[in-house]
């Protein structure tokens, strides 16, 4: 973990400002990631003549990617300073436009266009990590370890406000210059900003030994399990609301996914202090009982604006678990250890999120669609009871 700068006197908009001067290249990463989201599977599909299986392959080698380097992004952050980590990150985003370019000027030969695909989607995946991982620890650092809950809060809104703007964004490039016009997008935004963190002031890595991953994920493996499990509700509300709309005959999925997006970013802007205030585990104890009762009221509701106030309530209670519980695990290791540790944290949400389509499918297969949002409630309702349980034993404090 990089030096804190120690200025707990900064507040209000001129925290806020410090704190995206700095998210911002987590924007720029995240907007790449979305641009392509909603053409890649069409291009490959239906331009290249693959099945759906590769098609949804060449999406899903990012997230493995991301999953996989994760650790190792948190560690190198704290050993050469999520400035450095940053760059790379943004400059795999570079590389992989240029693969898209690559894939689009050898769409003749549909094999070696697929192969170009997936290795950009595998650079854009570790260069997500990278850039992520460095992007929140760079905040702490410029703005001080007092303000990690607002720096962790902020990354989020930027990494859901870039996917939103990045898909619809993706197809109209797409639309009119195909995939060589998004290729240059993707490596128009990247580049930028590279250019614009360059020039920014650095802050140090750390010269303290790091623990063993062995060491570190030992440490805050329950606070990333609480997180898996409330992950489960944001997996199923993305993955199968849509299908759990047409299975009640009604209209209006788009707009519970708006919905649950106002509510996810809102709490974390009219709650920017509670976790300060309130604690780490209080917060996740509150978000953690408002997401299960909106997955609840979805599973149960016999009319459509009964499941939107569900899919509002599971935005809103999901929205703040990620940094509640993230404040508490970094503080589980040494300071100059919360990089590794932030990034193993964030390996349970997509270790999650990874696995609830698939297994929520089966289920919903067997069960049908309304029962995967009550099943998901429990793991919801479990992730409370371990949050209290870590709550009311001892305090583990890190070594120095």
């Amino acid at each position: 973990m990089p030096e804190q700068a120690a200025e707990p006197a900064l507040s209000g908009l001129r925290l806020n400002l410090r704190i995206l001067s700095v998210v911002i290249f987590n924007f720029a990463s995240y907007l790449t990631i979305g641009l392509p989201l909603a053409v890649l599977p069409g291009y490959v599909h239906d331009v290249l003549g693959f099945s759906a299986f590769w098609a949804g392959l060449a999406i899903s080698l990012q997230y493995f990617a991301t999953l996989v380097s994760r650790p190792h992004a948190g560690r190198y952050a704290d050993l050469l300073g999520p400035k450095k980590v940053v760059v790379f990150g943004l400059c795999g985003a570079l590389i992989c436009g240029l693969c898209y370019w690559l894939a689009a000027w050898q769409s003749a030969s549909p094999v070696v266009s697929l192969v170009l695909l997936c290795i950009g989607r595998v650079i854009l995946g570790v260069g997500q990590s990278f850039a992520g991982t460095g992007s929140m620890l760079w905040g702490v650092g410029v703005v001080g370890s007092i303000h990690i809950a607002r720096v962790i809060s902020w990354n989020g809104i930027a990494t859901y406000g870039a996917m939103a703007l990045g898909a619809p964004l993706g197809v109209l490039c797409y639309r009119y210059g195909g995939l060589e016009g998004l290729a240059w997008v993707v490596m128009a935004v990247a580049l930028l900003a590279v250019v614009c963190a360059l020039p920014r002031a650095a802050v140090k890595g750390s010269k303290g030994k790091p623990l063993p991953f062995r060491a570190v994920l030992g440490r805050v493996w329950q606070y990333g399990m609480a997180l898996a499990l409330g992950s489960a509700g944001f997996g199923v509300i993305a993955t199968f609301i849509t299908l759990f709309y047409d299975a009640k005959g009604w209209d209006g999925a788009a707009f519970a996914l708006t919905l649950f997006s106002i509510a996810f970013v809102g709490s974390r802007l009219v709650f920017p202090n509670g976790i300060n205030r309130l604690g780490g585990l209080n917060v996740a104890l509150i978000s953690f009982a408002v997401e299960a009762i909106g997955l609840v009221m979805v599973g149960v509701a016999d009319a459509p604006l009964l499941a939107k106030v569900g899919v509002f309530l599971t935005g809103a209670g999901f929205s703040l678990v990620f940094p509640a519980l993230g404040v508490v695990a970094v503080k589980a290791v040494p300071q100059h250890n919360q990089g590794a540790a932030l990034a193993t944290y964030t390996v349970f949400m997509d270790l999650s999120l990874g696995i609830t389509g698939p297994v929520a499918g089966l289920l919903m297969a067997w069960s049908g669609v309304s029962m995967i949002y009550l099943l998901t409630a429990l793991l919801v309702v479990v992730a409370l009871l371990l949050t209290w349980w870590l709550k009311k034993r001892p305090p583990v404090e890190a070594a120095l």
